[in-house]
């Protein structure tokens, strides 16, 4: 038997029919999946985990608009406060009258939508591309907690260096703001590249934008 693809489905549907239905097409496809009949027993789920927003897998949620008790709706924007989109798309199942809501959903961060009775091929497809997606996510969130880590191993007059290093002064400048020697400075430079593992302010800039602000 080949081995299931890596990757976790989250289906939340109050149809166990759908719920059924869905699971055995991700076996069909060896894709491992976890179902709940309501919005409040995923987040159950969720609540066991010691941090959903950086999971260790690739995931996604097969999420239905309208549910009794708390709505497909309301459960994607308590997801997108939380922060847990970007490691876990969400991906709408919706019918025919709810797809102008699935499209606004997506307009506004939404993964996809798939209306029912959905194609099984069209929905794999769907799938394993918001795996790929989470997988990326998940990578990126690695890197930017690389990142952090080295910074808070740096000493408060490191981090003011590489502050004014990242933009762009000379040392001379960065000697006179921070009051102390231009060779202070170079030492302090010298450290920053060292800790931070890179060997150009400008390989630095790149390491850190988006990742860093003092």
């Amino acid at each position: 038997m080949q081995p299931l693809i890596d990757g976790l489905i989250f289906i939340v549907d109050d149809d166990a029919s759908v719920r059924e239905a869905l699971a055995w097409l991700l076996r069909s496809r060896r894709l491992q999946s976890e179902h709940f009949g309501s919005a409040e027993d995923f987040e159950a789920r969720l609540a066991g985990e010691a941090a959903p927003a950086t999971p260790s897998q690739p995931r996604c949620l097969l999420l239905d608009v309208r549910m009794p008790g708390t709505s497909g709706l309301v459960l994607y924007e308590r997801l997108a406060e939380r922060g847990w989109l970007a490691a876990m798309p969400v991906i709408f199942l919706t019918g025919h009258a709810d797809v102008p809501t699935a499209v606004d959903l997506v307009k506004r961060g939404a993964f996809d939508f798939c209306e029912k009775p959905f194609s099984d091929n069209a929905l794999v497809d769907r799938i394993e591309h918001a795996l790929s997606a989470s997988s990326r996510a998940i990578a990126l969130q690695g890197e930017r907690a690389a990142i952090s880590a080295r910074v808070a191993e740096l000493t408060e007059r490191e981090r003011l260096v590489m502050q004014r290093v990242v933009e762009g002064l000379p040392n001379k400048l960065i000697a006179d703001q921070l009051c102390i020697s231009v060779r202070t400075v170079e030492v302090h430079r010298a450290r920053v590249f060292e800790k931070m593992d890179v060997k150009s302010a400008v390989e630095l800039a790149n390491l850190l934008r988006g990742s860093w602000s003092a």
